[in-house]
């Protein structure tokens, strides 16, 4: 039954946007797509048109736009149209589009949103046309592997992995020498510095949580880094760990931070806000992902912050949860599938996979670009190669091969977070719902797929 209100729920959603929806499908023109997920597509000319949906609008689009003039040069028969859209947005304006039509030929298609996507017949597998690519052992085997099965359950590839990304603990350096203060490698250590660099009448914050867009991830991050508890799913693969006892105690202790520690703005911070705020103020720790490097170099310089790997728990291990693998993936839809694949293989070449993670901060998913030598330059990336390869550290894998996942995970929990950041719902209750959920959808997941 509540499967049956959730589909229902994005269902009245995709209604709701698709006239917002159909004015963008025109104002891009004839673009030779325009079908819905079960139109089928064809092949085309391997020239003309195609459009291109980034799912992370703004924060990349000039290293896109610069991947798209690099590619047209290459390839002048053929013309990229670019739309960048917000990732907070991304994922509601391709069900529109896969219910109503208008969707475009290539779009960002990252492991979390892969498996709906996939499950609407929306997605060509790209199995084959890899195989017969110049990409063809080329491409990070577990990035590729991650994909597989992000797909939902069929193990075919539907996505060309661009960059994989971590969660990193940024920490102003000069904040913490001025206080003297042990640098926040272990949980223990990262909340006594947050209690001591607050002084709220100063306007100055220890840490700054995130409470809106994308909150649901970086909670799970907290939780099972501090509970130590290093799977998803109990033995039996059926109840999910996400209301085990111990990470209901620790999102009690971490959601405890915010007004304490933290900015009262919070409460509605996506990422984007987070990290500006960050950047501009005197906020000591901020936790996001490899992504936002750049804009604190930027905006900081290189000599008054850090980012590392998560905290380690009182075993001395990190346990951290999966950050979904990005990627691109075709549209069965398109008319133009020649072309578009084309600029998949382009975009994922060395040279171009290398200029658009140097950008990012975030690593190659292209080998050879994984071997430039700005990764050792950039330390947060090269602090989570590191950490992801020498044993310290335990990933417990999200279950983005539900087709569910992203809606459980943002639409229906995100309020729900809020409301035990404000005192107005139980860490428990928020758990206990939250699970109630995923198990259910792992039920019916397992039901599907034998």
């Amino acid at each position: 039954m509540k499967s049956s209100i959730r589909r229902s729920r994005r269902a009245a959603v995709a209604v709701a946007l698709g006239s917002v929806l159909a004015l963008t499908a025109t104002a891009c023109g004839d673009d030779g797509s325009g079908g819905g997920g079960g139109d089928s597509g064809a092949e085309g000319s391997g020239k003309g048109e195609i459009v291109f949906w980034d799912n992370n609008g703004g924060v990349r689009t000039d290293s896109w736009k610069e991947i798209i003039a690099d590619f047209e040069k290459a390839n002048p028969d053929i013309k990229v149209e670019y739309v960048g859209i917000p990732s907070t947005d991304y994922q509601s304006k391709v069900d529109t589009a896969i219910q109503g039509g208008g969707l475009p030929d290539v779009g960002g298609v990252g492991a979390a949103m892969l498996a709906g996507f996939a499950a609407q017949n929306a997605l060509e597998p790209l199995d084959d046309r890899l195989a017969k690519s110049s990409l063809n052992g080329k491409l990070n085997e577990d990035m590729v592997t991650s994909l597989k099965a992000a797909g939902g359950g069929d193990g075919k590839l539907y996505s060309i992995p661009t960059s994989a990304n971590n969660g990193v603990l940024y920490y102003r350096t000069d904040l913490f020498k001025k206080a003297g203060l042990a640098e926040p490698t272990t949980w223990d250590n990262f909340y006594t510095a947050a209690e001591k660099l607050t002084n709220s009448g100063k306007n100055e914050f220890g840490y700054t949580i995130r409470g809106g867009s994308g909150s649901i991830a970086q909670a799970l991050d907290a939780m099972y880094g501090q509970s130590q508890i290093t799977s998803f799913w109990d033995s039996s693969g059926e109840k999910t760990t996400v209301n085990d006892p111990k990470n209901v105690a620790a999102l009690e202790k971490y959601a405890a931070l915010y007004k304490k520690v933290t900015p009262a703005a919070d409460l509605n911070n996506d990422f984007t806000k987070m990290v500006a705020q960050w950047d501009s103020g005197t906020i000591g720790m901020l936790n996001h992902n490899l992504g936002s490097y750049q804009d604190h170099v930027k905006a900081l310089g290189t000599d008054k912050f850090r980012g590392i790997p998560q905290p380690v728990g009182s075993s001395g291990k990190r346990v951290q949860v999966s950050n979904p693998v990005d990627g691109m993936g075709l549209f069965k839809s398109s008319k133009n599938k020649e072309a578009a694949w084309k600029f998949i293989e382009f975009a994922t070449s060395k040279a171009e996979n290398s200029k658009f993670n140097e950008a990012a901060g975030q690593v190659p998913s292209n080998n050879d670009a994984a071997k430039d030598a700005w990764i050792s330059k950039a330390e947060p990336t090269k602090l989570a190669a590191a950490a992801l390869t020498d044993g310290s550290t335990t990933i417990v894998q999200l279950p983005y091969y539900l087709p569910d996942w992203n809606t459980i995970s943002k639409a229906d929990n995100e309020p729900n977070f809020q409301k035990v950041l404000n005192g107005d719902m139980s860490a428990k209750e928020f758990l206990d719902t939250m699970a109630g959920q995923l198990n259910e959808a792992q039920a019916e997941w397992k039901e599907r797929n034998g």
